[in-house]
């Protein structure tokens, strides 16, 4: 296939997703807990005006800096608050690293790396589910992707003057990427840079990193706020840098234990189809040596430096850290999948098409393996109402399966017969496509993920003068449909800082809440269904105005 016949065809591909994208973003309801949390922090910091202090249903939050908060404040100021909005940041910052990709393979290799990387990113499961998905990992990884795809564009600049601009703007994304989820937004791109050059005995690349501009671009953006929440909130520093930084790397405080070896099945099926190619392109791309093909770099550095060993040791270091972590979620690898796409994409370009066939061709039993899985999943589900929305589920996520499944076959037959360009195409369409269904599939078991059912029970009896109460658990979603705070009760879980601050925001026993519940005045509670009939010995008297197996709403009679 000719560049002049590839590039419409990618773009072709790259518009599908993005309105496949856009799609989805609007038409999914907000999951908890991340994506009712965060839309409800931004929520609440536009309602506010305060861009300082964080808030999650009132109360003082700061377990994260404010990066992506500010965005998605600032998108629901201009274009209202909505799922779609919700997301758009993250969306973004996803579009942002396919293009930084594509753009680094083609400056630092060729054309054909750059197309190849892309590719490989926008096929890779994890990658397109994260960049819809409101965490605040695909924030933190498309500034940490602007900031290692900086430094490796810089070693391959034709002037020095050239050289110098992209390493200020890896101290940008450095600094971006401390303002969207603190000290590992750093830590890590300078790790990884240390690493690198030990690695290479020559520590040229480090002396050479700009350290009289660059750092004062990283404090000018990342420090004012910094500073400005501590004035304003004297227990922030403690909290944010000790608790959120070193107790949650040293100990299991947050209850996210997983076993050591946790995001190697996430890295390796999360790249899926390219998961098996990943080995070889792996190894060569730490036993190969420099490869700037463009050879026009400034001289001395850009003769010896290897830009993929360094997006190796990057990965890598990421890898270990979080291994080694006591607290581990899936989303914390996110920064690994832009950098190794490229690893994946310059070992494509070169790869014996034949060779190809058969690293892509194990996809097919592990697909046939989760259409299977989709399919019993329902048998597992304890009530009626989860297994019926799990059956529903299941038949999408089987055809997601098999959808990938035959687009492998087609793929396999199309390198052995030497066609790798229409096989990537394909394989990369067949994989966007099987994304599609899952997504549909999921929308089938959002009730049980959402706050939205029992928020649109409650607003048929909510007015201005109703108080309304959490009690024993939190519904992270409820506050951004319901567009006011929750009074919590005998709940504290993430709250414990902000309650000590302000403990005349919750209600610490369910004495105390009967108490507040038969003052004067209308009041609505969430409740967790098993509870109704403790509740009522409490001595208070309501109707339930909304059950389902997660949640309960009662009305005050």
């Amino acid at each position: 296939m000719t560049l002049l016949l590839r590039r419409p065809l990618i773009l072709l591909l790259a518009l599908l997703a993005i309105f496949l994208s856009l799609n989805d973003l609007g038409h999914r309801k907000l999951a908890n807990p991340d994506e009712g949390r965060y839309s409800e922090i931004s929520r609440e910091m536009a309602a506010s005006g305060d861009f300082v202090t964080p808030r999650l249903n009132g109360l003082k939050y700061f377990e994260k800096p404010p990066m992506q908060y500010w965005a998605t404040a600032m998108l629901f100021k201009l274009f209202g608050e909505s799922e779609l909005t919700a997301r758009l940041y993250t969306a973004l910052c996803g579009l942002g690293c396919l293009l930084l990709i594509a753009y680094t393979g083609k400056r630092v290799f060729d054309e054909e790396t750059g197309m190849l990387a892309g590719l490989v990113l926008l096929s890779s499961p994890y990658f397109m589910a994260m960049s819809e998905i409101i965490t605040l990992d695909m924030g933190l990884t498309f500034w940490m992707t602007l900031a290692v795809t900086s430094v490796l564009i810089s070693q391959n600049a034709a002037t020095d003057a050239s050289r110098r601009h992209w390493l200020w703007l890896a101290w940008a994304g450095m600094a971006g990427a401390v303002l969207s989820k603190g000290l590992i937004g750093i830590v890590f791109p300078a790790g990884a840079l240390f690493l690198y050059c030990i690695a290479q005995r020559n520590f040229r690349l480090m002396w050479k990193m700009e350290w009289l501009v660059g750092p004062l671009i990283f404090i000018v953006i990342s420090v004012p706020w910094f500073a400005l929440v501590s004035i304003r909130n004297p227990e922030f520093p403690q909290f944010f840098f000790i608790h959120e930084h070193f107790e949650r790397f040293l100990s299991t405080v947050h209850r996210r234990e997983q076993p050591w070896w946790f995001f190697v099945p996430i890295l390796f099926l999360g790249f899926l189809p390219w998961a098996i190619a990943l080995i070889p392109a792996t190894l060569q791309g730490w036993l190969r040596p420099a490869q700037l093909s463009r050879g026009s770099g400034s001289p001395a550095l850009s003769q010896t430096f290897a830009p993929l060993r360094f997006a190796l040791i990057f990965s890598l270091f990421i890898l270990l850290f979080f291994s080694k972590s006591g607290s581990k979620l899936a989303g914390y690898i996110s920064p690994m999948f832009p950098v190794l796409a490229l690893v994946i994409g310059a070992y494509l370009r070169n790869v014996d098409t034949k060779r190809l066939s058969w690293l892509v061709l194990p996809v097919v039993p592990l697909a046939i393996a989760g259409a299977y899985a989709a399919w019993i999943a329902p048998a597992g589900r304890t009530d009626e109402y989860s297994r019926h929305l799990y059956t529903e589920m299941s038949f999408w996520v089987a055809a997601a399966a098999l959808s990938i499944a035959t687009a492998t076959l087609i793929a396999f037959v199309l390198f052995r017969m030497q066609r790798k360009w229409l096989g990537v195409l394909l394989l990369s369409l067949g994989t966007m496509i099987g994304m599609e269904l899952i997504e549909r599939g999921y929308e089938r078991i959002s009730p049980l993920q959402s706050g939205f059912a029992v928020s649109e029970s409650v607003k048929k009896h909510l007015t201005p003068e109703t108080r309304l109460y959490s009690v024993g658990n939190y519904e992270q979603s409820l506050p951004f449909y319901l567009k006011r705070t929750i009074t919590l009760v005998d709940y504290v879980d993430e709250f414990q800082m902000g309650m000590k601050i302000e403990p005349e925001k919750w209600i610490p026993s369910r004495s105390d809440f009967a108490i507040a519940w038969n003052a004067p005045g209308p009041a609505i509670a969430i409740i967790p269904p098993r509870d109704i009939d403790k509740i009522r010995s409490l001595g208070i008297a309501f109707d339930v105005i909304h059950a389902d197996p997660r949640r309960a709403a009662i009305k005050k009679k």
